[in-house]
């Protein structure tokens, strides 16, 4: 794949990290890389220029990788609610994993990275990306790493929404239509 007109954003507090990932870009062809040294610096940048994929840490200071996130989701202000984006940090805990993927992440990478587990993500969000959900406290792709699309058994919410609906539904069929109309 041709990465020369790709734009990639990377925010991070660690200039050495921006320099370690945008050789790799670099690298794949990637010619136009925006850097930012925390996430406030880089909303100003999401704000004014055309961004196709985002890099961020997770820990920085004043404006941290999930409040980026969250921002980048869902203020009106985003000029790009569905711009994929790949954590990076060194706390790759199940707790930070769970809070990035509720934050809207797209990909999420441990560090320290490697130029493979960098390309592997990129090819992810192009060759396979995921379609995004809305939920009354989610926006962002889905969180599902894949879906089995010849499932046969009982699905989590579909379970619990079909024993909901049982209720409603037998009351329909018991009501005379001729009566409501």
């Amino acid at each position: 794949m041709d990465f020369r007109d790709v734009s990639v954003l990377l925010v991070d507090d660690n200039a050495n990290m921006r320099k370690v990932v945008g050789t790799m870009l670099k690298a794949a062809g990637v010619r136009r890389i925006r850097e930012a040294n925390d996430g406030l610096e880089g909303l100003k940048i999401f704000q004014t220029q055309e961004i196709d994929i985002i890099f961020t840490d997770l820990m920085m200071q004043p404006v941290d990788g999930l409040a980026f996130i969250r921002w980048v989701r869902t203020s009106t202000a985003s000029p790009n609610h569905f711009v994929p984006i790949i954590m990076m940090t060194g706390h790759a805990t199940q707790r930070t994993l769970n809070e990035a993927r509720m934050a809207g992440v797209t990909e999420f990478l441990a560090k320290p990275l490697t130029a493979r587990g960098v390309m592997h993500r990129i090819n992810e969000i192009v060759n396979n990306p995921r379609p995004f959900v809305r939920a009354s406290e989610y926006f962002g792709p889905c969180r599902r790493r894949r879906i089995d699309h010849d499932f046969q058994g009982v699905e989590r919410r579909g379970a619990a929404a079909a024993a909901a609906q049982a209720p409603v539904q037998d009351a329909l069929e018991e009501m005379d239509l001729e009566d409501i109309y």
